[in-house]
């Protein structure tokens, strides 16, 4: 099964919430601090990774790329499990 890596650099999040708009399953906005979240991430060195075997997330996790004007997010086949 081919995999997705999605990677959130949060410190980079302006918090404009056109991730969650786009792929809102993937993303959520944080009402502490307005920052978006990667459901289900794990955070190392400040990046928050998310290893999606779910055929049907590379395109919305690419919109939520494509729209994000900080380029906090990045998207990246991950080969297969």
């Amino acid at each position: 099964m081919a995999t997705v890596v999605v990677t959130l650099q949060r410190d980079k999040c302006i918090g404009c919430g056109y991730c969650a708009d786009v792929a809102g399953e993937y993303f959520s906005m944080d009402p502490s601090d307005g920052k978006c979240l990667l459901i289900g991430a794990v955070m190392k060195k400040g990046f928050y990774t998310l290893r999606c075997t779910d055929p049907l997330a590379d395109a919305p996790c690419r919109s939520a790329q494509e729209s994000c004007p900080a380029g906090a997010i990045r998207v990246a086949a991950g080969g297969r499990e």
